[in-house]
């Protein structure tokens, strides 16, 4: 059997091996376009690579994954986050799980993990073609699929089965070769990307990270917590990339311009956050505002929002009135921001869209439109949050390809 993988990335890399382990017996190939196999394992983590999370329920686990998550869910059974930890590790990778879940090589570098799937490749016998584009895929009548290559130097090859791992594209050009096929699409859209806010002074405050937060997005039912980082555009860290990750689409239609709301303590109830601030009116009324911090808040960030209050820092706690302490609370829970763009990561940008799951065969990966043509990781209509979460649909949708079922 001769089956032809395209992509050189994780998925495709984890799609090939798994055929070479299911089928001893089968020449697989892999086609990367681009001179360079696993960029985006490379720079991945700053560099670290985040190979999965370390939760282990799946209905947990499913619900980081903003689209795809419960056809995910079905497939977690078969190749888990544990099944990704004992991989690695059976093959020479040791592996160190973070108080956040987020799981990392214990070299702390993503080389580790580059090296371990060219040598398991070599051990496989797998073969790699690297600059070798496809450009398009041809049934046969055969049942066999010819791929036809981007260059014409390059002769045309029949495949028996064919497992594409192109990864996100974050155009709709990217997947025009496939709709050649009438495979249904979904048009592709960033995920996973940070707020710009040109026109707020917020901004200033760069480098300050507030570790709970309650965001969301003005007029939407959009809803994301967790840690927040100002910057020297906007807003990011994981509660901001959440939210953009579930209103992938909304924020999209709407030109990425929008309202956003932040809550600085995790508090929900304006009533607690009042008490609390009347607590600390009972404990310090003679001190001044300006050192005795609600919620602990990082100091600079505590004296931006006494001036949004029109706080003088030199108040003392005694001193505020009923107005100013509703005011403070309002501040608190209910702090808005204009939204006007957004910055993705560049190297390592996540796409909402691409292959519709409809035309997927979730139990094999199998297009339901073309036989022996299989998907794997992103190039799919699926995407998770940030937190090695990608990764791992990669990892368990190119393990489920790679098994060549019917």
């Amino acid at each position: 059997m001769k089956v032809g993988v395209i992509g050189g990335g994780a998925a495709g890399f984890f799609a090939a091996l798994s055929v070479a382990e299911h089928h001893p017996d089968a020449k697989v190939i892999i086609f990367e376009k681009s001179p360079k196999l696993l960029s985006k394992v490379k720079i991945s983590g700053g560099g670290r690579c985040n190979v999965t999370n370390g939760c282990t329920d799946i209905k947990t686990l499913a619900k980081a994954y903003p689209r795809g998550g419960n056809h995910l869910k079905k497939l977690f059974g078969t190749f888990s986050t544990q099944h990704t930890m004992t991989w690695f590790e059976q093959r020479g990778v040791p592996l160190v799980t973070q108080e956040d879940g987020c799981v990392f090589p214990r070299s702390q570098d993503s080389q580790s993990v580059i090296d371990c799937f060219l040598s398991e490749a070599r051990k496989l016998g797998i073969k790699i073609s690297v600059s070798m584009g496809v450009r398009g895929i041809e049934r046969l009548d055969s049942g066999r699929l010819m791929l036809h290559f981007s260059k014409e130097q390059h002769p045309a090859q029949e495949f028996d089965k064919v497992i594409v791992a192109t990864g996100g594209s974050p155009k709709k050009s990217g997947l025009l070769w496939l709709e050649k096929l009438e495979l249904p699409t979904e048009v592709p859209v960033p995920s996973l990307f940070t707020f710009n806010m040109p026109a707020e002074s917020v901004t200033e405050l760069m480098g300050i990270v507030v570790e709970q937060t309650l965001t969301s997005i003005q007029g939407t039912k959009l809803k994301s917590d967790g840690p927040l980082l100002i910057t020297h555009w906007g807003m990011s860290g994981p509660s901001i990339l959440k939210l953009s990750a579930f209103g992938a689409r909304i924020l999209s239609d709407v030109n990425y311009q929008c309202t956003l709301q932040v809550n600085w303590v995790h508090e929900a109830n304006g009533e607690r956050v009042l008490e609390h601030l009347r607590s600390l009116v009972a404990e310090y009324s003679g001190k001044h505002i300006g050192n005795i911090r609600a919620y602990y808040l990082p100091e600079r960030l505590w004296h931006y929002l006494l001036d949004k209050c029109g706080i003088p820092h030199d108040t003392r706690w005694g001193q505020l009135t009923k107005k100013a302490l509703h005011k403070l609370t309002a501040i608190l829970t209910n702090d808005c921001y204009e939204v006007s763009g957004k910055t993705t990561f560049k190297e390592e940008f996540v796409t909402c869209g691409g292959v519709s799951l409809r035309g997927i065969d979730f139990k094999t990966m199998q297009s339901r439109d073309c036989p022996n043509l299989y998907f794997a990781g992103e190039v799919l209509d699926v995407d998770g949050i940030t937190g090695g979460y990608n990764f791992q649909s990669a990892w368990t949708t190119g393990y489920v390809a790679g098994r060549l079922q019917d």
